[in-house]
This record gives C-alpha cells, structure tokens and sequence, in this order.
C-alpha cells in the first residue's frame, strides 16, 4: 500500500483572514455558514445550528464553497480535531476561519479518506501537534505533510463498504444502550416523583419551614481564606459530596475562626443537609458523623433540625422538588433557588417508620441503576473502542471481510 501526503490526495482550503465575518453581518436567510457546531452530530455535518452570510461574502471566497462529500475538520478553540462529512447539502454553504475544508481528488473516495482522518493513526498525529501548545491549533501547512495509506480505488470502497456495515451495528448497539440507560433513570424518577406527588394515608402536610430551619451560613471573606485548615465547601465541593465523587479542597479557614462560628452560631452536624442554590441547584449532602467543615453563604443552604424527618427522606423529597422546578422551566435552566421559595414548599410527611420504609426502597432502587448506569457505561466505552480498533486495523492493511461480523 502506498502512502501520500494529504496535500497530494486531496485540496485543502480554510477561509482566508482578512475575510473574517463578524456576527453582525450574519443574515436572515441566504448562503448558510457553518462553525463546529455542526461537527457535533455523529459522521455527518449537521446544518440545524448553521447562520446565514449575505450572498455577497459567499460569492467572494470561491475556494470554500462547499460541495457534498466534502470533510470538514476544525482547526482551533475547543473542537479542534472534529470531523464531519458532508452527506447532503440544502442550500450553497460556506465556512468559517475555524474550520478547514478537505475535498478528495480524484482516485480518492470521499468515505475513505473520511474514515482515514478519523482514524487512531491520524488522530494521534493530529494530538501530537496540539499537545503542549498554550493556544491549541492545527496549521494548514503542517495538515497538508500528513501522511495517508491509499489503496487502489478498489481497495478503497472495500475497506468502506465493510467499516459502514460493522459501524451501522456497532451505533444500533450504541443507541439501545444509551436508551436503555435513559429508561433506567426516568424508571427512579417516575418512583421518586410518585412518592412526593401522591399523598398516602395519614400523611401530614407542612411546609418546610415549618418542620424545620433552612437558613446559610455566616459570611466568611476572601481574606479569610487559609492554605490549611478546616475545609471551607462551596458548590463544588457540595456537588462532589453529593455525587460520591473523590473531594479536592481548595479553600480552608482558621481553626480559631471555625471555633468562634461553632460557639455563637453553630455549625453543621450530623443529619444536617446542604444544598447547592445558585447556578447548578439541587446538589443535596446529608452530613454525616465526623464531618467538620464550613461553607460559603448564599449558595449553599443549610437545613437543619428537621427532628420529624428522616435526612435521607428529606433529600429524596428536595430531588423530587428540584425536578419537578426544573420540569417546569420547561427546559431552560433554573439557576436560583431563595430560601423563602424552599420554606413554602409544601412536604407531605408520614410516620417516621413509613419514612425508613420509603427510603430503604428508594436506595435499593438507586443502587440498581447506579449498578447499571457502570455496565453500560462500560459497554458504551467498549462499542466506541471496538470502531476505534476497526479503524486502526482498517488503515494497517489488517481489515478482512469477515470482520463487521466480529462487530
């Protein structure tokens, strides 16, 4: 099998500088003008998120109109080494400086050399030029030297024929997987929302601040702030907590600062809740025995002394509650909770023995989809490394007709 540099199997054009578009001249309609955004969407360029250009700045950069069958690769800022391919093209398009068009010269399959830039061989290439550099970027001239296996024409659509065959399996696999894990995950919220929506017999309903204080902390500064210490938690540390992610302290306050809170205020103990309420909101720790920290005012409420409520019960009822506020935003992000909002919340609530019952219920029911949410996150790890291998055996000269069946 020969090799060629990219240059020599394909053209290569990105828009030139001085032709920059600003967003203020894009348009309500004409040509369409595609960023990496479109790139997020599997193999194919997605044209859903695309803004329009005047026909005017279209028609003066010739070299980048595009046309189907052509790569696109993106070569700065946070998407850099995306590809897609164009499949189908709704209307004449155009690209901006971010991205690099790749157009297979003759004697090249399109799909072929699409699957050869997404390749490990390719990739590692490409990783390799933007490790270490303070602003990621991949040069035209250097893309251009990149080395591609090439086969006959024959040989080509053969590799392609067999990749898309096993790959349509392997992304069928992909998706039932991800689907069977979203249905896990809706089955714990259904159960959790039917607890705290629908009142059984001889529940009592009180709003929460009644059954209990929600109230911060006392402020601490930024001049406070110690290298060592007790742990100061914010959000970050609270969401950690929350998920039974490894802990990183940053933050810390004086041992004797942390005293004079505990002796005029108090401090959380054992039972107590934390909960995230600015910007990613219903984050939810029961703190636990032994636990000696301080945490930062505003976002992070702190109930405690819900002596008729079960801490366990009580979180399950704040992620019920959070859903169901997020439910109601239909989709956009509510990104505050007041404490006053969270104390008019109304909380049906059983004995305490029913509570236990509730909760016992509710954990094993969480612990099995945490159980599955590992195996298919495996197995979506495995469907995702097997293309991957088919891709490096593909470009090697290791692939055989029979492999899309071990697929």
């Amino acid at each position: 099998m020969q090799v060629k540099k990219l240059e020599e199997v394909a053209y290569l054009a990105g828009r030139i500088g001085w032709k920059g578009l600003t967003a203020k001249e894009y348009t309500e309609k004409g040509p369409l003008f595609l960023s990496v955004h479109g790139l997020n969407y599997g193999d194919y360029v997605d044209f859903q998120d695309a803004f329009h250009i005047s026909q005017e700045r279209y028609d003066e950069s010739p070299e980048i109109m595009l046309q189907e069958e052509d790569i696109l690769l993106c070569k700065d800022g946070a998407g850099i080494g995306k590809l897609g391919m164009i499949d189908h093209l709704p209307s004449p398009a155009s690209i901006n400086s971010s991205l690099l068009l790749i157009r297979a010269l003759e004697g090249v399959f399109p799909k072929y050399l699409y699957y050869s830039l997404c390749s490990p061989l390719f990739q590692r290439i490409v990783q390799e030029r933007i490790d270490g550099a303070t602003t990621p970027h991949l040069y035209q001239r250097e893309i251009k030297q990149l080395e591609i296996p090439l086969p006959s024409l024959e040989e080509q659509k053969r590799i392609v024929a067999i990749l898309d065959e096993a790959f349509a399996g392997i992304d069928k696999a992909i998706v039932n997987t991800e689907r069977n894990l979203q249905n896990a995950r809706e089955l714990f919220k259904s159960y959790l929302n039917n607890i705290f929506t629908q009142k059984g017999e001889g529940w009592e309903e009180k709003k929460l601040g009644e059954l209990g204080k929600i109230t911060s902390s006392k402020r601490i500064y930024k001049n406070e702030y110690k290298e060592s210490g007790v742990p100061f938690y914010r959000t970050k540390e609270i969401k950690e907590l929350a998920n039974g992610k490894e802990l990183t302290i940053e933050l810390f306050i004086a041992e004797d600062r942390y005293q004079e809170i505990y002796d005029k205020f108090g401090v959380p103990v054992a039972g107590d809740i934390l909960m995230t309420a600015i910007g990613t909101i219903g984050e939810i720790y029961v703190v636990q025995e032994n636990d000696k920290f301080y945490f930062k005012d505003a976002n992070v409420l702190w109930l405690k002394e819900f002596n008729d409520v079960d801490p366990n019960f009580l979180k399950f009822a704040l992620r019920s509650f959070v859903e169901g506020l997020q439910r109601m935003s239909h989709g956009s992000t509510y990104n505050a909770l007041p404490i006053e909002k969270l104390k008019k919340h109304v909380l049906s609530v059983p004995k305490k023995t029913e509570q236990l019952d509730r909760v016992k219920n509710l954990i094993h029911l969480q612990d099995n989809v945490k159980k599955l949410e590992v195996i298919h996150q495996q197995k979506l790890s495995a469907l995702k490394e097997l293309k991957q291998s088919l891709l490096q055996k593909a470009f090697v000269g290791e692939l055989t007709s029979d492999i899309q069946e071990a697929a």
